[in-house]
């Protein structure tokens, strides 16, 4: 992922300026007052003036630089990270106030980093506003404080992941080729970053880290201008590297004016170059001797960064079989899965079919056998008890009666049977009819009475 150019500062950490005054000295109430001024453009407004009654007693010591940077930086980001809807920025809400804190004490520890939110642009072409800090920070190289330009971006899900770090070289410096933590795009990858750990890594530790190894081995160094007193065929082979750095002026103060800011940054203007001594004539084979080195150091160069755009290409294909195939054996073990959880659910319904099978066979069984034998309608129902019984044959009785005087007026109406005969079998019928009933009568009554009987039996027990 590569930042865009198009960076725009959200805010500019104004410079304090001292401005001590004497006001008088009056017997034992002598007062001294300290005003300081704040600078930002051409506006002077007064901050505070700080009074003591005893003339021995120094005044308070006034806020550093890195303080006043601090306080700015918490007011930028508390408004920027406090955003909500569309330009809200792409952090998760529970970690935004780790990333405030990151960014603060990075400041404070080195004021020449500023909190920024600038356009990201990203490797597959989409654009994203993100927090940055841009600015220097310094090395010690050679007894030298050097200061490297740089920007840290926080990407969408920093701090769970590391950020990216930048180097920002100016038009006369050049990244050292092959340089252990630096690519040609001047990506940063250092040990600290590939073992970022959350919560425990930040950002402070980071920029140590990267000033202790690049006070080390300094990724910048400045482009030499060619002799005037060169040959054509020298001056078009490429300069060689100075050893020693260019990032800026040895550090004198840790406070700048924005006319002197490198893009709105505390970084000085870098030393201009001192001409190289006028050379005498070279040897002809060194000077063939020194391109041909220079043409196959190319030549390698090129063919290396071929080699591995062409291993780059073939773990990307690599990668995308080993996902592919990753997904298939997640599918394949689900799938696998839910088959032996269906195996088992089959098996426990096919042991209760079997077992239902077994008891429908006994069932069948039972039944053809007395299927066989001849039953008797009577046996089919079997009451409960003798009222039961008794209830049973004297409704049926009943019932018998009353279909007998149903079959005897159907009879005397179409003339089948005498009517003094109809009549004689009337009333036997119906004697017969009403001392079944009667009788149905009273059993029913002493059912009923059964069952209060019974019920009051129980009664104690819920008692």
């Amino acid at each position: 992922m590569k930042p865009t150019r198009s960076t725009k500062s959200l805010f500019q950490i104004p410079t304090l300026v001292p401005n001590p005054s004497l006001v008088s000295k009056q017997n034992q109430n002598n007062t001294l007052s300290l005003s300081l001024s704040r600078r930002t453009g051409s506006n002077l407004n007064l901050i505070s003036t700080v009074q003591t009654q005893n003339p021995m007693v120094p005044p308070p010591t006034p806020p550093t630089a890195s303080t006043q940077a601090a306080q700015y930086a918490a007011q930028f980001l508390n408004q920027a990270l406090s955003q909500r809807g569309p330009s809200a920025l792409p952090y998760s809400e529970d970690v935004k106030w780790l990333i405030r804190n990151h960014l603060v004490a990075l400041v404070e520890t080195f004021p020449s980093l500023h909190p920024k939110s600038a356009l990201f642009t990203h490797n597959d072409g989409r654009s994203v506003t993100l927090h940055q800090a841009d600015g220097t920070f310094p090395i010690l190289f050679s007894g030298v404080v050097y200061n490297i330009p740089a920007v840290i971006w926080l990407p969408e899900p920093y701090p769970r992941s590391p950020p990216l770090v930048y180097l920002n070289p100016t038009r006369d410096m050049v990244v050292k080729p092959n340089h252990p933590h630096v690519d040609r795009s001047g990506l940063v990858h250092v040990p600290y970053l590939r073992s970022w750990i959350f919560p425990s890594s930040n950002l402070v530790d980071l920029v140590r880290s990267l000033s202790h190894l690049f006070g080390l081995d300094p990724p910048l160094f400045t482009r030499q201008s060619p002799s005037p007193s060169q040959s054509p065929s020298q001056s078009q082979s490429p300069n060689p590297i100075v050893n020693r750095p260019v990032v800026s002026q040895p550090v004198t103060s840790s406070t700048a004016s924005p006319s002197s800011s490198y893009g709105g940054r505390i970084f000085p203007p870098p030393p201009q170059p001192t001409p190289p001594p006028t050379v005498a004539a070279e040897d002809p084979a060194e000077v063939f001797r020194r391109n041909a080195i220079g043409k196959l150091v190319g030549m390698v160069h090129e063919d290396m960064a071929a080699m591995r755009r062409a291993r780059e290409a073939e773990m990307d294909g690599l990668c995308s079989v080993q996902a592919d195939l990753k997904r298939r054996e997640e599918e394949l073990s689900r799938g696998l899965r839910e088959m032996t959880e269906e195996k088992e659910t089959l098996e426990q319904q096919l042991q209760m079919i079997l077992m239902n099978t077994d008891v429908i066979e006994g069932w069948v069984r039972e039944n053809e056998n007395k299927r066989r034998r001849e039953i008797d309608v009577d046996d089919v129902f079997v009451p409960a008890d003798d009222l039961s019984r008794q209830m049973v044959e004297c409704t049926a009785a009943d019932l018998a009666a009353e279909d007998t005087i149903y079959a005897l007026d159907k009879a005397v109406q179409d003339g089948a049977i005498p009517f003094e005969g109809y009549l004689k079998s009337i009333r036997v019928l119906s004697r017969e009819q009403f001392f079944h009933r009667a009788l149905s009568a009273r059993v029913r009554a002493a059912q009923v009475q059964a069952q209060v009987a019974s019920m009051a039996a129980r009664a104690p027990q819920y008692g």
